[in-house]
């Protein structure tokens, strides 16, 4: 296992700065999830790491060796491709076997070692099919295959799910993940879907247009995002703007057009009295219900619902200044009008998340 330094790396394509001044730490063994909207430079990182792409200013290191210049093949990483990029013309055994065949490994070994990755993704006995003849996720476990047979320092992942349906890709996530921490492997992997990051990464980093947002655990990013991009994109919220007026008990009061709402900020943020801010909840932090509590209930009034089976979803007219919110319930029990007379959305303080940007 190894751990990767990114120290100050910036990447330039003519006038667009893709990259501007990035500094993360993974830590050896550890599923890092690189989570961003298309363009904001999560792609172009991995590239860099891969070697692929040269950083015009900072630098790589894998454990204690700088290996910002270093050419691909010579950084031990293995690499799937969002389009798999199996060979069509050789079987699956062949496809794998292919990076050890550049590596000089003799055959006997080449064959076995090929084998057992086949077999860590359960793939062992389609070894002598052509990649036209298996399915979306078999190739998927093949490309796999492929990049962790070579036993690699580092396994970079770009976007491997993206081509499954919903179901292969929530079964393959959990399959990456046992993979990953059954081999010990330090592994970065991009992603746009949020749910993909949050259900199997240790740690990830959020970026948008070519900086870095925030770094942390999924529960941390989720719970107490440091800005309104990260609470917005990691997730679905309500946003509520304000004024700080005082703090009582560790929580901070805030002034909002739905009354008095308590929160609390993330570490390191200070807040002025009079300042504006924005506070965010979660969906599923909000519960309708019939008495109001002592702190933090807006009057609401259900004003649509949409129903998934586990969940609902209500859109509730709050405050009755025309502002709406959304809330979700885990196994619903009150839908088609069930709820009659005055409601109220309310949510715990430590629920609550106000932010300064």
């Amino acid at each position: 296992m190894i751990g990767v330094s990114v120290q100050g790396v910036v990447k330039r394509f003519g006038e667009t700065t893709a990259l501007a001044g990035i500094d993360v730490e993974i830590q050896p063994g550890e599923l890092f999830f690189l989570l961003g909207p298309s363009g904001c430079g999560k792609t172009t990182l991995l590239r860099c790491l891969a070697g692929f792409y040269i950083p015009d200013d900072g630098k790589i290191l894998f454990g204690q060796e700088d290996v910002t210049h270093k050419e691909p093949h010579r950084r031990g990483t293995g690499m799937m491709f969002q389009s798999y990029a199996l060979w069509p013309h050789m079987t699956v055994l062949e496809n794998v076997s292919f990076g050890l065949e550049q590596q000089k490994i003799q055959k006997a070994e080449r064959q076995q070692r090929a084998l057992d990755a086949l077999k860590s993704v359960q793939m062992e006995e389609y070894s002598a099919r052509k990649p036209n003849a298996l399915s979306g996720g078999q190739q998927q476990r093949v490309a796999l295959a492929r990049a962790l047979v070579i036993r690699p320092k580092c396994l970079l992942l770009d976007e491997p799910l993206s081509n499954l349906d919903a179901k292969l890709r929530n079964d393959m996530r959990l399959e990456i993940r046992r993979i990953c921490k059954e081999y010990a492997l330090t592994t970065i992997y991009v992603t746009h879907d949020q749910k993909e990051a949050l259900s199997i990464a240790d740690r990830m980093a959020v970026f948008s247009q070519g900086e870095l947002q925030q770094v942390g655990t999924p529960v941390e990013v989720y719970r107490r995002p440091r800005n309104r991009f990260v609470a917005d994109f990691i997730g679905e919220a309500n946003f509520l703007f304000g004024k700080f007026q005082s703090s009582t008990n560790g929580f901070h009061r805030i002034e909002t057009a739905f009354g008095e709402i308590q929160g609390v900020a993330p570490v390191g943020v200070i807040l002025a009295p009079g300042a504006k801010v924005t506070v965010m909840i979660r969906p599923e932090m909000l519960t309708l219900v019939e008495q109001a509590p002592v702190v933090n209930a807006i009057p609401a009034k259900i004003i649509g619902e949409t129903y998934y089976g586990e969940v609902a979803h209500y859109e509730v007219a709050a405050g009755g200044g025309g502002a709406t919110l959304r809330v979700s319930e885990i196994n619903p029990q009150h839908l088609g009008g069930g709820r009659e007379g005055a409601l109220f959305a309310a949510v715990r303080p430590e629920d609550v998340v106000i932010l300064t940007d």
